[in-house]
């Protein structure tokens, strides 16, 4: 297997957006901060100018946490709430986004790669290309253009 054949190893991000079209989902934003060895988090602007306090040792059950308070507190169904938790320090708000940035930017040039190497191999074996030859020019196993662009058997 050459090196550019792991792109096809690594699972596709093409989730049906309308898939969740009907689930009521409102997601509510949380402070982080650090007060000794646990985080507090405060949550504002619930409806009806409720708020929440929730506390964690780590920074994961803290979001559990504000979670669980949030969908007691609203009396509603733990899948229709989520929770953006940010820490209370900028700098580090910059830093977590750049790298979110970064993987959304990595994910979508992946599938960018796949889309193009797919169309690629279909187009190359339309057009009378062996899977080897194929394979050859996209730095590709033969194998993995069969499986890209399947010969018709009619």
């Amino acid at each position: 297997m050459s090196h550019f054949d792991g792109i096809f190893d690594e699972p596709e991000s093409h989730g049906d957006p309308d898939e969740y079209a009907d689930v009521e989902y409102t997601s509510y934003q949380a402070i982080a901060t650090r007060t000794g060895k646990h985080w507090t988090v405060n949550v504002r602007d619930l409806p009806g100018g409720r708020a929440v306090l929730a506390q964690g040792s780590h920074w994961n059950e803290a979001r559990r946490n504000t979670h669980q308070a949030i969908v007691e507190l609203l009396g509603v169904e733990p899948h229709t709430v989520g929770v953006h938790l940010i820490p209370d320090d900028p700098e580090i708000v910059d830093a977590v986004n750049a790298v979110t940035a970064a993987r959304t930017a990595r994910a979508d040039a992946e599938q960018a790669e796949r889309d193009a190497v797919t169309s690629a191999a279909r187009l190359l074996t339309r057009k009378k290309w062996s899977t080897r030859d194929t394979g050859g020019v996209l730095s590709l196993s033969p194998q993995r253009i069969s499986q890209l662009a399947p010969r018709d058997t009619a």
